[in-house]
């Protein structure tokens, strides 16, 4: 019976470091049953329908390493499993999902094959391995296939689940500065950093953002008062509770007026330049339904502008540009908003777009802008006559260097007086680059939160690294938000090197976190007593803001189920690879393929940390080549000719000579303790104890931690019977 169809077998989501790569990936075990007979190069029609429906794929490089490389390998003849591989990263580039990496791997079993492609959002990596699947099998059976469809659906999914644009420039941005993010919502909450250095963003707003300035800040009547008192420019106005007390305020003031919400925000329920009482009356209705309160205030002659102000300076701003159409005799006034407004490419409902598209639901104020005109959605302006749409809400052309340094200074006091650390602070001037008293402009309001995309991606001008000026407002520079941390994998001993490793750095100082096979472990408080040697566990210390150093026990099978999760370590430890190693039900099938496993643990050391390896380990010792930082070496023997080569390049390691724990940096050794003072029972029958204590002690050694404190940490640690 002809089985050629390809099955998902089974999937992972591989959330941090892995066997494949440094990022988190899709890993999906598929059997393309007996189309391990019909290579690509087999199937009539087969390059020619998959081409045409993925032009992309030209840019593929595949192993070749030039543009064009997947598709000569698909017309030599490759296999369906690294088709998917390509048809699903294409996918996720069509749907606005980057991704380049991809590997496809034949298992010890005929017809199953491991697919493992970079996921940037999980449901989206599934969805596309999905789609993948069915557009290959279509494919290789001639059948209709909608790939503008799936697009459409990858995208939307994409959309609902990926970071906002602003969220996502300040986390690429710490990226770039090997400060690691952990997402802690399905939206936009991120954490910057591990443990007790670490710091929490909300779009724009950080743990530093106080939940009174963010109240001060929508009481738009309050924060004018603030304003006020403190001498910066502000328009008169007062809080109004009916449409008669509108236009009493107005009549106060002096028109012309603008009435808009006590707390909206976006422009929305806005109307400006109002110099009649049927014009305020209306503006009062529209809103009043946009905010718990309606304020009338004197309208200032100029353009809006929105000013970012992050840790007091000025880091953006940009100008808003009113919008009209131009009647030609024939259109009404919807029509000629659709066609000469609404088809710019810079308008779009979603985020990524710096204009709005303009409708008369979202955008109420348009009718009473057309209405004080004359006219209506459906009216017909004559050819040449310009027609007001909108004064105000495209805020989103790039002015930041034309902003005089006066008005940059009163924008910086109006968010310090409201007390945000990150600021939007909108203002009316008729000329940015003049101080605000000569002109009779004013601050309008000052916004907790503001939306970044205006800066990031502007109608026009250049785009503000607004999210560097964010991280390094919480990050100053030479801090990364890292803590100490250890990982630790290896076949034996792992654990307790892990908890002896926590024990020393106990009595070191720092309020450690340790989570390993027995348990999850704060200082002296055992949190959890399940086993922890595990993702989510590792995850649960690096959240936790009350941990200072943190040592992480990772399985072989942990790290091939779900990855490791934080990016980098300041040391990572491997105990030992046994000869006899495998997991044969992952398709690792001898200890050469657990080496490729194990090595994950010192990819992510980082450049100024250490790896601390099994010198008597033939295979561990190999991995030293791979440490991007140091490397010291332990052995229970001094004469391993891998110990003895690295001390004469000036290395330093960890061994034992005449029962006693030697530190050695170079040729120069130091006597730790005597292994018999230790206290270790039975060690006659557990020498692989003496060489979890020299793991631990080399690891101690490398995070710093002073000669007695590890001594003190070995004499006193419960080795058990």
């Amino acid at each position: 019976m002809n089985k050629k169809t390809i099955e998902i077998i089974n999937v992972m989501s591989l959330r941090g470091p892995n066997l494949w790569t440094y990022r988190p990936v899709i890993e999906a075990w598929v059997d393309i049953g007996d189309l391990e007979d019909s290579p690509s190069n087999t199937i009539p029609g087969f390059y020619e329908r998959l081409t045409a429906w993925l032009p992309g794929l030209i840019e593929h490089r595949c192993g070749i390493g030039e543009r064009g490389g997947f598709l000569l390998r698909l017309r030599d003849g490759t296999w369906p499993a690294h088709i998917m591989e390509h048809v699903m990263i294409e996918l996720q580039n069509l749907a606005g999902v980057q991704t380049g990496f991809g590997k496809a791997r034949e298992t010890s079993k005929r017809g199953v094959y491991k697919v493992a492609v970079r996921a940037r959002y999980e449901e989206v990596g599934r969805a596309a391995l999905v789609a993948a699947r069915d557009l290959v099998m279509a494919a290789i059976e001639d059948k209709p296939y909608d790939v503008s469809g799936t697009v459409k659906n990858l995208s939307e999914l994409a959309e609902s689940v990926a970071l906002g644009p602003s969220t996502a420039s300040i986390v690429d941005t710490a990226g770039e500065r090997r400060i690691p993010a952990l997402r802690l919502n399905d939206g936009n909450l991120v954490q910057l950093g591990y443990g007790h250095r670490s710091r929490r963003i909300w779009t724009a707003e950080t743990d530093q953002t106080s939940a009174i300035a963010e109240s001060i800040s929508s009481d738009k009547d309050l924060t004018k008062s603030l304003l006020s008192s403190c001498g910066v420019p502000i328009p008169e106005g007062r809080m109004v509770s009916s449409p008669d007390d509108a236009w009493d305020a107005a009549e106060d003031i002096g028109i012309p007026v603008v009435v808009k919400p006590s707390d909206g925000n976006h422009g929305r329920g806005v109307s400006t330049d109002l110099n009649t009482r049927e014009d305020v009356i209306a503006a009062f209705h529209l809103a009043d339904k946009e905010g718990s309160g309606v304020i009338v205030e004197r309208f200032i002659r100029g353009d809006e502008h929105r000013l970012l102000i992050v840790g007091g300076k000025l880091v953006a701003a940009a100008k808003g540009e009113i919008a009209t159409v131009t009647g030609d005799g024939v259109s009404n006034v919807t029509e000629l908003i659709n066609s000469q407004l609404n088809t710019d490419p810079r308008r779009g409902e979603s985020e990524e777009f710096p204009l709005n598209v303009i409708t008369y639901e979202e955008e109420p104020t348009v009718l009473l802008v057309l209405e004080r005109q004359g006219l209506g959605p459906d009216s017909v302006p004559e050819a040449g006559k310009t027609v007001l749409i909108q004064r105000h809400g495209n805020v989103a052309f790039d002015i930041t260097d034309e902003v005089h340094p006066q008005v940059a200074a009163a924008a910086s006091l109006a968010a310090r007086i409201v007390g945000l650390d990150i600021a939007g602070v909108d203002l009316v001037a008729q000329d940015i680059s003049r101080p605000l008293e000569e002109q009779g402009g004013a601050i309008v309001e000052v916004n907790a939160g503001p939306g970044l995309l205006m800066h990031l991606k502007p109608a026009s001008g250049k785009p503000r690294p607004v999210g560097q000026a964010i991280v390094e407002h919480l990050f100053p520079e030479q801090v990364n938000g890292r803590v100490p941390l250890v990982g630790v994998t290896g076949s034996r001993g792992k654990t307790m090197v892990t908890r002896l490793i926590g024990r020393m750095l106990q009595l070191h100082g720092p309020n450690a976190a340790v989570a390993c096979s027995d348990g999850l472990f704060l200082g002296q408080r055992r949190m959890d007593k399940n086993d922890c040697a595990n993702w989510q566990a590792a995850h649960r210390v690096l959240m936790n803001r009350a941990v200072e150093a943190a040592v992480i026990e990772h399985g072989f099978r942990s790290i091939l189920t779900e990855g490791i999760a934080y990016d980098r370590c300041q040391v990572g430890v491997v105990t030992n690879i046994d000869d006899d190693a495998s997991l044969p039900d992952l398709y690792i099938d001898d200890a050469d393929q657990v080496f490729n496993v194990a090595r994950t643990q010192v990819d992510i050391v980082l450049p100024d940390g250490i790896a601390v390896l099994n010198g008597a380990d033939e295979r561990v010792a190999r991995m030293a080549e791979l440490c991007d930082g140091d490397v010291i070496f332990f052995s229970a023997s001094p004469d391993n000719d891998v110990v003895a080569q690295h001390r004469a390049q000036g290395g330093r390691a960890v061994y034992l000579r005449n029962g006693q724990v030697i530190l050695a940096n170079g040729a120069h050794e130091t006597s730790l303790v005597k292994m018999s003072a230790i206290g270790i029972s039975n060690l006659d029958k557990r020498a692989y104890v003496a060489e979890n204590v020299l793991a631990a002690v080399a690891a101690g050694w490398a995070l710093g931690i002073a000669s007695d404190v590890i001594l003190a940490a070995a004499e006193t640690f419960d080795y058990g019977a």
